[in-house]
């Protein structure tokens, strides 16, 4: 459940025990019964605990008793098998800060600390507690980044299988990926405030140095970058889905228009049959042959019809 990390020849290692400095990382499967024993051991409230595992729960920095916690969302791939589920949906992560160590907390597994603890973040070392916190941060807005441009590439995709063939599975995925956005400019707009908050309060005390106060500084506009992003894209595909849903729309008039009107055509041979077919004499059948005249008759008047219809440019 919960691991122990420290950084040692510039690689993550991990530890078989708690360390001065370390990074600690509680991580599912874990019960309550085993939080409430890592509250006491650490001498941590069990809210900062089981606030970060709510799945609803919003960003926001919370301080007690000297220790500080964070609530940052995430986004991470939805591994649910429900119809039009969204392709991303973003979750929670608990970062606490005591005065000798790092902890995060997780009810997911989580794409962006998954980099850190597979070595593929250089530069960073959980002994230096803000600046770890802020390189966790900064990836949680490259992720977000890279999600934004995956779903505008799936969308991309979308849109030219739509113009080639529509069906309900394209606008499904569609729905899925405005579920995603949904999502996203939620949760970087929370985060956005957080990090505002954070900076205008020095919540992470990082006043006097100079570096890591423009780090957050890039962060802040790198998320504000995101938010606009995700804005964008929800916006083009709103526009895309109602676009697409109108032109659906029209096709399926135009069939029912083109139904109609070749109905109507078939509907003359018909009619001139149906009166020479009538159980009385009309004199034609005893100086001509009746058929070629009655298939001539009607061929003529659905060639007249058809041409009409076509002059008003209704087929």
């Amino acid at each position: 459940m919960i691991k122990y990390y420290q950084k040692e020849n510039g690689k993550l290692r991990e530890l078989d025990s708690r360390a001065p400095l370390c990074w600690m990382h509680i991580a599912p499967p874990f019960t309550q019964a085993e939080l409430e024993s890592v509250s006491q051991q650490l001498d941590i409230p069990l809210d900062f605990l089981t606030d970060s595992l709510d799945i609803d729960e919003r960003s926001r920095y919370e301080r007690e008793d000297g220790v500080r916690l964070i609530v940052l969302n995430t986004p991470t791939p939805n591994n649910s098998d429900a119809i039009n589920a969204a392709t991303y949906i973003t979750v929670p992560i608990g970062i606490i800060l005591a005065s000798d160590y790092v902890l995060t907390i997780t009810a997911f597994e989580n794409p962006v600390l998954q980099r850190f603890l597979d070595n593929k973040i250089k530069n960073f070392n959980p002994s230096e507690r803000e600046d770890f916190v802020l390189k966790i941060l900064e990836q949680n807005v490259y992720y977000f980044l890279n999600c934004l441009k995956d779903l505008n590439n799936r969308r991309y995709q979308i849109e030219k299988e739509l113009y080639e063939s529509s069906s309900n599975a394209q606008l499904k995925q569609l729905l899925s990926i405005e579920k995603s956005l949904v999502y996203f400019v939620t949760s970087l707009s929370a985060n956005d405030l957080l990090m505002m908050k954070m900076k205008r309060t020095d919540f992470l005390q990082i006043r006097d140095d100079e570096d890591l106060v423009d780090l957050l500084d890039d962060i802040v506009i790198d998320n504000s970058q995101a938010n606009e992003m995700a804005n964008v894209y929800a916006s083009i595909l709103s526009g895309t889905m109602n676009a697409f849903a109108s032109i659906i729309s029209n096709n399926l008039n135009m069939v029912i228009q083109r139904l109609t009107l070749v109905t109507i055509i078939l509907m003359v041979p018909t009619l001139v049959a149906s009166f020479f077919g009538m159980n009385i004499k009309n004199g034609i059948e005893e100086w001509v042959p009746a058929f070629p005249i009655i298939l001539v008759v009607s061929l003529v008047l659905s060639v007249i019809l058809a041409w009409f219809f076509r002059r008003r440019q209704l087929f």
